[in-house]
This record gives C-alpha cells, structure tokens and sequence, in this order.
C-alpha cells in the first residue's frame, strides 16, 4: 500500500508527449540574420512549466564572439520588459558554438531576445517559441527508494510507539506487562496499523486526485478536431472546445489569425503507405468550422494533420482520421497540391527524388548518416529536366519552399519552412507587420521581386530514430510541385 502512494509519480514516466505545433516534434529550429550574422538557434523547450529551455546557438559566418539571451512574451504582459540578460558559453572547441539556459515561468508564446557581438559590432534577433507542459517529471528512482523507506520506517516505529505507550505506560519502570496489558498493546498495534493503512489508502485516493486535476490544468492538449466527408465532395473540418486554451485566454490563446494568408493548413496522408498526400486550405464557414470542397482525391484511409497559429503565434497540430471514398472533384488550384509517392514499404532511400514536370530536387546529405536530436541544416537543390538549376521558382505562399516531415508509425510530424519550425504569424509578430491584418501573413517582404536561389536550406533536427518519409514543396511557373524523400535517422 505505501508503494500506492507513489505510483501516480513513477507512473509520469510513461505519459505520451503532446507536443505544441508539431506533433513529436517539440524543439524549436530557427535560421536568421541578426544584423551581419547569419545564426543557426535551437530551443529545446522544457517538458514541464516552469521549466528551463536549453538554448544552441551556431555562428554559420563565424564571426560572432559573444551571445546575450533573455525571454519575454511575444504579446501582452510581459512582452516589453524582459529580465535582466542571460550571457551563452562559448565552446572551448568549437569557437562558432555557443549554449545557455532559460527558465521559461509560464506556458504560452515566448521570444527569446539575442544580442549578438562580434567583428560587425552588437546586433539583436528574437526567435519565437512556444512553451507548454507536455508531461510530468518522474521523481528520481533513488529519491522515491528513499522516500519510500523512510515512510515505512516511520509507519513502524508509529506503530511500535503506540503499541508500547498502550502496553506499558502505566506500569513502574522494570515492571513486567500483565497478560491484560499485552492484549491490550496488541490490540493497540492492530488498531494503529489498520489506521494508518487507511490513512495512506486514503492519502493515495487524494494524491490521485489532486494529481488528475493539477494534470488536466497543466498540460498541454492539442484541440479536438473532427473530420467529415459532406455532400460527396467537401472536407468538413470541426474543432471541438478545448479547455487548456479557454483557460488561457489571457495569453491570447482562442483567437486563430492567418498563417501564410490562409487560417487552417491540412494535410492528408493515405494510410499504410503514405502514397498519397494532399495540402489543403479549408476556408472558416462558422465560428469552428471549416469546409473546403475536395479536388480529385483517391479512396482510402486518411490521416489528417490541421495546422493553426493562434493570436499570440503560438500554435496547434490537431490529428485525426478519416475514410474517404474516391472523390472526382475541381481541379487543383491556388495553393492547394498533391502528390502520389512510392509506397514507403517499397520505397528506398535516395539522393534524388522526381517532381511531375520532370525537373528534380537533390538532397545534399553529404553522405552522413542522419542521427537523432541533432541540429542540421537540410540542404535540397531543385533542378530542371535537363539536370541544371532552375532559375524560375516562385514563392510559395511567402516561401522558398515547404517542407513536411512524417515518421513512419505517425508519431512525428512536422511543417517547417527555410527560416525554421516556427509559424511565419509568430516571426511576423515579432517584426511588428500586424497579425490582426488579413493578408499579413501572406508573403515575405522582397520575395516577389527577385527570383529565388535554387538551393533551399530548412533547418530541423529528428526528434527521434525511424524511418521518415520528406514532402518537399516548391512553386515553379505558377505549378506547386512535390518532391518525395525516405530516410532512416539513426540513434544520436
């Protein structure tokens, strides 16, 4: 019964991770200027709040020789005065590498502030991140042994206390305990033990509650979304109520702005072998509700993946799963795309994959093995027919090019871009363009006036070993192509 008490604890350990945004995914990846230096940051968010966020910095022009760190909110309170700054440790073997930590109080939408020193004089960056609960901490095993001798060592000595003080209180020292007074201790000792066996069943119940609740208000839950199939043709997206979020309103956690000028991003992936893939854009038709009617779409079964921001940047990865009958619908148009990839039981491992107008996209993986937990810049270089670089991309919505990165069994996805895995709502909040603003989030300054490099860099790292499967989008003469990788990530 003592060992009851501490299984809500050691039971933490096994809690899935509900990651905020992506789903498996929780680090933060972001590539930028701050001033002349260009900077490659990770933010490893903590898993419970308050909680210390680790924070990597690499120099990729190599001229930076100082890093200062410090948080504050993106909006509202706390947004305009951040604590006193942080100073990164510079690596005695790597001089372009720098680490610090920051305890992050609260969950929400963060900026970590930089200010950046070197060879081109101070400079700042703010990086957006999302901070939020995704699992109790385990006590430490040695603790919990500890503690749970301790407990039992106090029961007994209890017991012993009050069975003695019943047995021998009243007697003269050196006095020997009548068979009365025997009983009596005995049955002072039973009573004592069944006490506190009560105290500790009871002590459990409580422990459990106080446990559930503090759960339920604590961490993170990504909405509710339930996925219909109307009319024959239309996607019918519906997001359920979410409590963690209506009880952060004052973080601006309820209100959904655009992202990439569109409010909701889905993706639907034909299960088990991934060789479909769908991004679309479902338009709001109710306060909830979402409805986009489908393009030409095979049958089969479907996971879908809906991406929003929220007021404050911070955004959600809702997940569920529908079977769709074969659907003849529009044809392809505005943003919207699709692909039909090998099926990824089939499917190998290559350098190179094929876009549908012929061209290709080549990895540059350098002939690395891809490891786990481990920061790098994904580099693809898009080609024509004719194996030369292309010269016509386009932007696609704002961007150089999208990136989606699922791990075979489901439990990784990720939507990232050239500048990171944060939300581009939340970067342009932190460039004050006006989220509130229809089409703020619609392009990047200056990416419709000159053509696009044919090189495109997303930063990311696996979060975990597997197989994967890359879906590496790009616009070329107004036509949004898909190119399709597999590779395995082995363990760090």
């Amino acid at each position: 019964m003592t060992r009851a008490l501490f299984l809500p604890l050691l039971s933490m350990i096994s809690l899935p991770l509900a990651c905020v945004a992506h789903v498996g995914s929780p680090d933060v990846f972001y590539e930028g200027n701050a001033g002349p230096y260009r900077l490659f940051v990770t933010v490893r968010t903590p898993a419970m709040i308050p909680g210390i966020a680790a924070i990597e910095v690499r120099s990729l022009d190599g001229h930076v020789t100082g890093i200062n760190i410090a948080p504050s909110r993106i909006l509202g309170e706390g947004s305009t005065n951040a604590p006193p700054p942080d100073h990164m440790d510079r690596s005695s073997t790597d001089p372009d590498y720098f680490t610090g930590r920051l305890w992050l109080m609260a969950s929400g939408t963060y900026q970590v502030r930089m200010e950046v020193f070197g060879a081109g004089g101070q400079a700042q960056m703010a990086v957006p991140i999302a901070a939020a609960a995704r699992s109790t901490l385990p006590i430490e095993r040695a603790l919990g042994a500890l503690l749970l001798g301790l407990m039992a060592v106090l029961s007994v000595a209890l017991v012993a206390i009050l069975g003695a003080a019943a047995r021998e209180s009243q007697l003269e020292p050196g006095t020997v305990p009548s068979p009365a007074e025997l009983r009596w201790g005995r049955v002072a000792i039973a009573v004592t033990a069944a006490a506190i066996l009560l105290i500790l069943f009871f002590g459990n119940w409580w422990w459990n509650v106080v446990a559930a609740v503090r759960k339920d208000l604590m961490l993170y839950k990504r909405p509710p979304v339930e996925v219909s199939l109307a009319n024959g043709n239309t996607l019918v997206l519906k997001m359920g109520f979410s409590v963690w979020h209506d009880r952060r309103k004052a973080l601006l956690l309820d209100k959904i702005i655009p992202d990439h000028g569109h409010l909701m991003h889905v993706f639907l992936l034909r299960l088990p072998e991934m060789d479909r893939f769908y991004h679309l854009h479902p338009d709001r038709t109710g306060q909830d509700l979402f409805s986009e009617e489908l393009p030409s779409v095979s049958q089969g079964d479907y996971q879908v993946f809906a991406d929003v921001v929220r007021e404050s940047g911070f955004a959600d990865t809702m997940t569920a799963q529908i079977t769709l009958p074969e659907v003849s619908g529009q044809a392809w148009s505005g943003d919207d795309s699709a692909t039909s990839p090998t099926p990824i039981t089939s499917a190998e491992q290559k350098t190179t994959a094929a876009f549908e107008d012929g061209g290709n996209a080549e990895w540059m993986m350098g002939g690395q093995a891809i490891r786990a937990q481990t920061p790098m810049l994904l580099r693809f270089r898009v080609l024509d027919q004719a194996g030369k670089p292309v010269t016509d991309l386009e932007p696609y919505m704002g961007m150089a090019g999208h990136l989606v990165v699922v791990k075979k069994d489901l439990s990784v996805f990720s939507h990232v871009h050239p500048s990171g895995s944060v939300p581009m709502a939340a970067i342009w909040l932190l460039q004050g363009s006006g989220a509130g603003s229809g089409d703020a989030m619609g392009s990047m300054p200056g990416m419709r006036e000159a053509a696009l490099p044919w090189e495109i860099t997303f930063p990311y790292g696996f979060p975990q070993p597997g197989k994967y499967r890359l879906f590496v989008q790009v616009k070329r003469r107004g036509r949004i192509e898909t190119a399709v990788f597999d590779t395995s990530v082995v363990a760090p």
